[in-house]
Order: C-alpha cells, then sequence, then structure tokens
C-alpha cells in the first residue's frame, strides 16, 4: 500500500483534504492545491466556504490571485459537509486549540473532527493534526477516535501523524510555502509517506522525528521558549522603570553581542494563537506526570499581568498631570496583536482597554488593520481615522501596537502626552511628550 500512495503522491492522484480554513488550514489549501493536489477544505463556518467558493480571500498570508486561480480552476473548493472525507486520502486537521475558562486546554475541536473523519475514514488514507496541542495528543486522543469510529486499525489500515503548524501572520519572509515543515508519524511507513507529502507541496525542509510526541514537544517548545524570553524582558522593562533606566536602550547594546545573545521585547501582554496559549499546554501535561514547570510558569505569570502593569503605568502617568484614571480620555493606537497585521486574538491591547474601562477611563482605540472587533462578547468599533484635532482631544495616547502604517510624528506633535508600550515611535526626534514603557 505504501508504494502504491508513493506513486500517487509523485503522479498528483491524492486527494486532499483540510479540515479548518483558518490562518493555518487555508494557506496549507491553497499550497497543496497549487501544487496539483485536487483539494477540499471543510469548515463549519458557512461564511467562510461560500468565500473560498467564491474565489475571496480573507487571510493575509494568501494570495487573492492564488486563491481565485485554483477556485476557478476546480483544484481547490470548500464545503460544510464532512462527506468530502470519504474520497480524502490526505487529510490534515487544522481546527483551534484554545483554552478553557479554567486555562485547560480545550480539545474539543480535535476530538469532535477526530470522530466525524473516522466515521468517513477510507483504508489507506494519512491523517497529520497540525494544530497545537499537548505531547501525546496524536497517540493518546486521536489515534483510538479514529479507530474506533472507522473500525480501521493505525499502521495497517490508514497512516497518522502530527506536523505541527508554523504560521506567523504578516511575516513578509517565512510563509507556509518557504518554512521549513516538522513530521512525526506512527511508524516508518506513516512517516515515509506523510513526508512525501508535505516534501511534494513546500519548498522547505521536511524535518522528521521519531514519533508524533516529539513533534508536538518541538512546537511546545517553539512558543515556550518565546514566552520565557520575552517574560524576561517584561520583568525587566518594570525592574528598569524602578531604576530610572531605558530598557530598549539596554537591549540595543546588548545587540552588539555577536553570540550568545537575541534580542526580545518588552510590550503590554503577549496575543496571538501560540505563544500565550502553548505553554499552559505544557504546564497542564507536566502536571500529569507529577512535575511543575516552574520556570514557565512564572514566565506566564509576568507576561499575564503586563496589561495590568500597562494599565498601573497609565494611571501614574495621568497623576502626574493631576487626572484620574476615572474619567480620563484614553487612545489606544492598535489593538491587532502584531504589527501590521488584522488579528486580535488575545491581544493584550483589548486587556489594557479592559483594565482602563474597570477603572472608570473613557477608552477608545484606533487601528487601521481592526476596524472592528468583539472582545468579551461585545462588539467594539475602532475609530475610523486619527487627526491633529482628535488627538489632543484626548488626555493620553497609548502606543500599544507598533504598526508602520502610523504618523507616529504627528501623534507626538498632536497629543497631550503618548505612552509607548512598544517603542514603535523611536524615530520621532522630540520626546519631550514621550514616556516609553
Amino acid at each position: 500500500m505504501k508504494d502504491v500512495l508513493l506513486e500517487k503522491i509523485n503522479k498528483r492522484e491524492i486527494r486532499v483534504g483540510v479540515v479548518g480554513l483558518g490562518y493555518v488550514g487555508l494557506p496549507l489549501a491553497v499550497e497543496k492545491a497549487k501544487a496539483g493536489f485536487r483539494t477540499v477544505g471543510f469548515d463549519i463556518q458557512q461564511a467562510k466556504v461560500d468565500m473560498v467558493n467564491r474565489g475571496e480571500n480573507y487571510i493575509g498570508d494568501v494570495a487573492g490571485d492564488d486563491l481565485e486561480g485554483i477556485v476557478g480552476s476546480g483544484m481547490l473548493r470548500a464545503t460544510s459537509d464532512f462527506g468530502f472525507i470519504g474520497e480524502a486520502d490526505f487529510i490534515a486537521i487544522c481546527v483551534p486549540t484554545p483554552l478553557d475558562s479554567h486555562q485547560q486546554p480545550d480539545v474539543s475541536f480535535v476530538r469532535d473532527s477526530s470522530m466525524e473523519i473516522a466515521k468517513r475514514l477510507k483504508k489507506g488514507a494519512m491523517v497529520v493534526l497540525e494544530s497545537t496541542i499537548y505531547p501525546g495528543a496524536t497517540e493518546g486522543l486521536v489515534k483510538p477516535l479514529l479507530e474506533a469510529g472507522s473500525g480501521l486499525v493505525c499502521g495497517r489500515d490508514f497512516y497518522l501523524g502530527f506536523s505541527p503548524e508554523r504560521v506567523d501572520p504578516g511575516n513578509l519572509v517565512y510563509r507556509t510555502k518557504n518554512t521549513p515543515k516538522v513530521v512525526g508519524a506512527i511508524g516508518s511507513d506513516a512517516l515515509g509517506l506523510i513526508a512525501a507529502m508535505y516534501g511534494a507541496v513546500l519548498e522547505g525542509e521536511v524535518h522528521t522525528v521519531s514519533s508524533p510526541a516529539v513533534a508536538e514537544m518541538e512546537k511546545i517548545l517553539e512558543n515556550t521558549y518565546r514566552n520565557v524570553n520575552i517574560g524576561l524582558v517584561n520583568e525587566l522593562a518594570v525592574l528598569c522603570d524602578r531604576m530610572g533606566i531605558n530598557i530598549w536602550e539596554v537591549i540595543e547594546a546588548a545587540k552588539t553581542k555577536p553570540y550568545g545573545f537575541q534580542p526580545f521585547y518588552p510590550g503590554p501582554g503577549l496575543g496571538g494563537h501560540c505563544i500565550p496559549l502553548d505553554p499552559y499546554y505544557l504546564s497542564w501535561k507536566a502536571r500529569e506526570h507529577g512535575f511543575h514547570t516552574s520556570m514557565i510558569e512564572s514566565s506566564m505569570m509576568v507576561n499575564d499581568r503586563m496589561p495590568e502593569y500597562v494599565a498601573e503605568r497609565i494611571s501614574r502617568i495621568l497623576n502626574r498631570f493631576k487626572k484620574p484614571l476615572n474619567g480620563a480620555k484614553v487612545l489606544l493606537l492598535g489593538v491587532a496583536y502584531k504589527q501590521d497585521v488584522g488579528d486580535c486574538r488575545e491581544s493584550p491591547a483589548l486587556k489594557v482597554l479592559e483594565c482602563l474601562e474597570a477603572a472608570g477611563a473613557v477608552a477608545d482605540y484606533y487601528d487601521p488593520h481592526v476596524p472592528e472587533c468583539v472582545h468579551g462578547g461585545r462588539p467594539r468599533k475602532g475609530l475610523a481615522a486619527i487627526t491633529p484635532e482628535l488627538l489632543a482631544g484626548y488626555d493620553l495616547v497609548v502606543i500599544t501596537t507598533a504598526h508602520t502604517d502610523v504618523d507616529y510624528g504627528m501623534v507626538a506633535e498632536s497629543a497631550a502626552f503618548v505612552f509607548d508600550t512598544k517603542n514603535a515611535a523611536r524615530s520621532v526626534a522630540a520626546r519631550d511628550r514621550i514616556e516609553l514603557l
């Protein structure tokens, strides 16, 4: 069966199914279709399905012309009906894995998708989980569900593996196509086949590891590494503020060392779909083994507290001008979790906004990439534009996302005062009305 599938891969006869058409799934589906594999994308949100079938792009990492072309040629279509799984030879699960209200992994999307796939899984199919999850989930959660629901045996009747997504929204250099891929699978046949499927599509290296658990842990390591290091500089930023030292200047000086140092930068907290969440997966799983990830948990606490700390700094700045936070007019510049993207998942800026409003401040936001959003179940609309007159009407302007298409010179000149949590206004010469985090 393996040789037959390898030949089908080489001949582009494999039919691909991608479950979940979000930031991970749609770029993957597009690359599979562009490489010559007839692809079907599945999503429970009918609006996404309809947009894909019209060739309308909604993901920044996908070129609109690419999507329109492959949909027009019939190489990609979308559906909200799981029935297509019965025809798929390769199935990638790219569904969300959020945290629940107790900061514990919510694997319901992975579980439900696996159960639906199992009902229709055909013999010889390859299944790959791409969603970030705790180490051991592919073998301990997905495999039993697929076997129980299909009556097939993993390694004999179908192939199963894990290949972590590495999507970095807004990255202009590394995208799905050219980012190296890590693959771990159950058995050597599965590993060879799944690696061959990615190798037939991607330009980046396909790096194979000995098991799905290694690949799962590798993904957690990538983002926990960043969480810990950002936690370090955030903690130092708080200390440097007390000591009257510019943390940004400290980091720039440390960057001059040509070895042994990689710069990370402070900010109002962590956002996105990975870095703030993945360490919780690891610490949750570690407790199952009687182990506490003390260093990781400490960095998580530091980063989680940063929105509250930013709100405290805002209050201190206003106090210097004899203005209480209660009733003050504060404008946040940016609610996206990173610069130049329209993604506000887990955005720390929204948490700062929440802290300000809880203290009685009148808080607005402007973000050219996020004209409106939903936070805490409440829809919010940003300002349509910023002008010198509008900026002058606020007691404080706070830069919470370092978008490059904002005129920070105009902001600094027009605002009563600016609190820059991202060092976005570093090129502005006049510093008398700017305070850095």
